[in-house]
């Protein structure tokens, strides 16, 4: 099984926009989860584990605060046992709706069931507790994946002053009228906000095109003798480009991302994603081992819970350091695509990786 993030390449001066794409609109916006099912496992996990990944990022073992915020589209029903099953294999806190450590909240009654969406649901859940255990998890439930109900979560969300970051495991193709709803990624309490950049290589997507959220980008895990993982290259699957609609943030306007040409460049950050290198998750009893972006997202939502300063801002001026080593590792292998300088890994920043991926959790 495999879900496709369906995703337009729009890299400005390299491919036009079509008609048909520049006719494309809000109103017409459904959000992907850019999730890969890699192997189903049955009763045993396969993939990368907790301990593996917090070694590789250089994660305490335990932590978080405040609360991580998934926004997603319609229901698992089985997410709290799902829950429970993967931390009872990975000896995890238990995370339930009766110790408050799970909450979750469905936009309306009419919420209904998704088989790829409830898979979604399992690893953003999942992990997001893997990595941040301590947090508080707030898994709010969209009735469907349109622009407009994804809105209505992320307003709900933005009066929740407990809210310290927020995970968006999905995206799809840019609209015109993308650059009028960045104010919808803002909560009263300052939270972060992270979303995948896509899955089908060279390409922008929205939400992670908003200069008001981290694009998270995709590698691959490079395992040692010893079957550890050990380094990083770029991740072929790995969205990245160059905005159509939004212009380059502060932030990026003083790093001087070469080739931007003064639009919004996107991923901000990486991590891994290759479902070859992926996650092991339980949904409904069944093991499997996924990947993609949308493995990024929560993850990165769950580390900014363990540190503090973690921001676009901060990532980018912590980049700019002779000391940006102790801040990230920078990918500087691998490519997303055909398109030379935007589709290949490099020093610095790259439209693949970002500044690429964590060394800390203190930015």
């Amino acid at each position: 099984m495999k879900i496709k993030f369906f995703v337009m390449s729009i890299v400005l001066g390299l491919i036009p926009i079509s008609s048909s794409e520049a006719s494309y609109h809000f109103a017409n916006y459904v959000g992907r989860p850019p999730i890969h099912v890699y192997k189903s496992t049955g009763s045993k996990p396969s993939g990368v584990t907790p301990d593996e990944i917090k070694s590789l990022y250089h994660l305490p073992s335990s932590g978080g605060h405040g609360t991580i915020a998934i926004i997603g589209a319609y229901t698992n029903a089985s997410i709290e046992k799902d829950l429970a099953d993967f931390d009872t294999q990975f000896s995890l806190p238990a995370c339930t709706t009766k110790n408050g450590c799970l909450e979750v909240h469905r936009m309306s009654a009419q919420v209904k069931s998704d088989t790829g969406w409830a898979l979604e649901t399992a690893l953003d859940v999942e992990w997001a507790h893997a990595i941040a255990p301590n947090a508080h998890i707030l898994l709010v439930s969209a009735t469907t994946p349109s622009g407009a109900n994804f809105l209505d979560a992320l307003d709900y969300v933005s009066t929740r002053r407990d809210v310290s970051s927020v995970s968006m495991s999905w995206g799809g193709q840019e609209f015109p009228e993308e650059v009028s709803l960045d104010s919808h990624f803002v909560n009263v309490s300052g939270a972060v906000y992270f979303a995948a950049s896509g899955d089908n290589g060279a390409g922008v997507s929205w939400p992670a095109s908003s200069p008001n959220v981290v694009a998270v980008g995709g590698t691959t895990i490079i395992f040692d003798r010893m079957q550890k993982p050990h380094a990083e290259t770029a991740w072929r699957g790995s969205g990245g480009g160059i905005s159509a609609y939004e212009k380059a943030p502060p932030y990026q306007i003083g790093y001087s991302i070469l080739k931007s040409m003064g639009m919004r460049a996107i991923p901000d950050v990486a991590y891994d994603a290759d479902p070859r290198t992926g996650f092991p998750i339980v949904h409904a009893g069944l093991w499997r081992t996924v990947g993609g972006t949308s493995a990024g997202a929560p993850q990165w939502a769950a580390l900014a819970t363990l540190g503090s300063g973690a921001s676009n801002t901060n990532f980018y001026k912590d980049k700019m350091l002779t000391t940006n080593g102790q801040y990230f590792t920078d990918i500087t292998s691998g490519k997303n695509g055909a398109c030379i300088f935007y589709c290949t890994a490099r020093k610095r920043y790259d439209y693949v990786t970002g500044l690429g991926t964590p060394h800390t959790t203190q930015f």
